[in-house]
């Protein structure tokens, strides 16, 4: 008897649902699945065998049938071992060791322990939306019920072993439904590791932080070893706004797939903070491999990245940058699929001005070669530094500035005013699919970006002066609409122009 029960797969961050056909037939025994699995799916005939077997039911190893497992659709590869129950559960009907349940309504997801346990699953979060979605009931192990929980009104059966779902299905219990997790959100109640009252002097440098932070810029930081350019990235993170909704929702689904979320409390509220080493290869920062995996542009989707040393990073890693930052995603083709992570993340990178660290320094000498200095400076290429919006010099800190028993402006008053830019941004792109000044196209700047006679001129000389591309002219307006925005004003000002003009000059080596 051929047996059908839905599960689902995901490629990128999109879930689909996958046919699983179990048939027993006369014929000698074997054990085979089919459908284009990868080795995890074919390791998974020894688990469900072990699991059934320590579950109190006759394995597919002792069963005198030809068993065939056939994955639909047959040209879409499969991976992973969440296929481990719904093909357990389809062999258990098909040989008639369990009642005839209507699958027709439920979507199964799980992987087999040998004891007949079940495992947590990765990627349950878009899956529990797709069935939601679909009005089909998620089946599920209870290590994933909280996050399944996510998803309001979603019905759901979590089990902690095949022996104990196998009797909620039977007897029709278990059936829970999702109250939601957003209800329970504190905005802005979080703690961070460095405040921006930790930071002495460094007051422009702050300025161009909160700038930053209000329209969710790219920024990069040049100074020598020990100014302070890496305490103001991870001071960056305190003043950035608290994430909306659909935000929370974006960057869960993308850490469910990557399987990075607590157990206990399953919900990214916080933006994120990822600091790849300059070591990291291309794959681990864009994503792909064999398997189209995340990559950590992804998973610092709406947070930051934060690139230390810029010009350590291997230079085809650097390049491989230039489509995320510019499109807020990355698609990854290879020979399985095809496969699009959304990276609308804001950049911050971190420079020495050479290998020593003290090139052009007034206070001390620098102790590398010219040929060392022009390779080191190469590594960072004209159309990445282009696609960068903000530029600063980090200079050092007197002494006297050190000393002052002055406390500095506080991230969280900095986060009100960042907020409220924030809100005047969300206002002006609703229902637009854009969340910051930084994600304007050609169209909103024309149309929020309107400016006088005065600052055109401004613009007009800049550009020449400068040798400034089209998309710095285009950088300059975003941002000084983001200035406006902090000061609550509606027209662009000539002194906004200036500021944004002055974040855009090449900073010198």
């Amino acid at each position: 008897m051929a047996v059908k029960i839905f599960s689902s797969a995901i490629m990128g961050l999109d879930p689909f649902l996958i046919e699983v056909e179990v048939d027993a037939s006369p014929g000698l025994p074997s054990f085979s699945i089919v459908g284009l699995g990868d080795k995890a799916v074919e390791e998974s005939r020894e688990r469900i065998n072990a699991a059934l077997k320590n579950s109190d039911f006759k394995p597919p190893s002792n069963f005198p049938k030809k068993i065939t497992v056939n994955l639909a659709p047959a040209d879409i590869k499969k991976q992973g071992s969440g296929y481990d129950l719904p093909i357990a559960v389809g062999f258990l009907i098909s040989t008639s060791q369990i009642k005839n349940i209507d699958f027709s309504d439920k979507i199964l997801v799980g992987e087999l322990s040998l004891s007949g346990n079940l495992r947590k699953f990765n990627g349950v979060l878009p899956i529990a939306i797709l069935a939601q979605k679909l009005n089909k009931i998620l089946i599920l192990p209870k290590a994933n019920q909280k996050e399944a929980n996510i998803v309001k009104g979603l019905k759901f059966i979590s089990a902690d072993n095949v022996e104990e779902l196998i009797f909620k299905l039977e007897n029709n219990k278990g059936v829970e439904v999702g109250d939601g997790m957003f209800d329970n959100i504190q905005d802005g109640d979080f703690s961070f590791d460095v405040d921006f009252a930790y930071i002495a002097g460094q007051e422009i440098q702050k300025r161009a932080m909160e700038v930053a932070a209000a329209g969710g810029h790219n920024i990069f930081m040049f100074g020598p070893p020990g100014t302070g350019k890496s305490l103001l990235a991870k001071a960056l993170i305190s003043i950035l706004p608290s994430m909306t909704r659909e935000e929370i929702l974006e960057v869960t689904k993308i850490y469910s797939i990557a399987g990075l979320l607590s157990p206990e409390y399953p919900l990214i509220i916080k933006r994120p903070f990822r600091t790849p080493h300059h070591s990291a290869s291309a794959v681990s920062l864009i994503g792909g491999g064999s398997n189209l995996t995340v990559g950590e542009i992804s998973l610092s989707h709406r947070g930051i990245l934060f690139l230390d040393e810029l010009p350590e990073f291997h230079r085809d890693v650097l390049e491989a940058l230039r489509q995320p930052m510019e499109e807020g995603k990355i698609t990854i083709a290879r020979a399985q699929g095809k496969a699009t992570f959304p990276a609308r993340f804001t950049l911050v990178a971190a420079s020495n001005p050479c290998p020593c660290g003290y090139f052009n320094d007034p206070e001390r000498e620098c102790r590398c070669t010219p040929s060392q200095i022009a390779k080191y400076q190469r590594k960072l290429s004209g159309p990445i530094m282009d696609r960068i919006d903000i530029k600063i010099n980090v200079p050092r800190v007197s002494f006297d500035k050190l000393q002052e028993k002055k406390v500095a402006e506080e991230s969280s008053k900095v986060r009100e005013r960042v907020e409220e830019a924030r809100q005047i941004q969300n206002d002006r792109f609703k229902n637009r699919g854009i969340f910051s000044n930084s994600e304007m196209g050609v169209k909103e700047i024309e149309e929020f970006c309107l400016i006088d006679n005065i600052s055109k001129n401004l613009l007009r000389e800049a550009m020449k002066k400068l040798y400034l591309s089209a998309r710095a002219y285009h950088k300059i307006l975003k941002i000084a609409r983001t200035i406006a925005d902090l000061e609550k004003e509606e027209i662009i000002k000539p002194n906004y122009i200036s500021e944004a003009i002055e974040y855009q000059r090449e900073i010198g080596y």
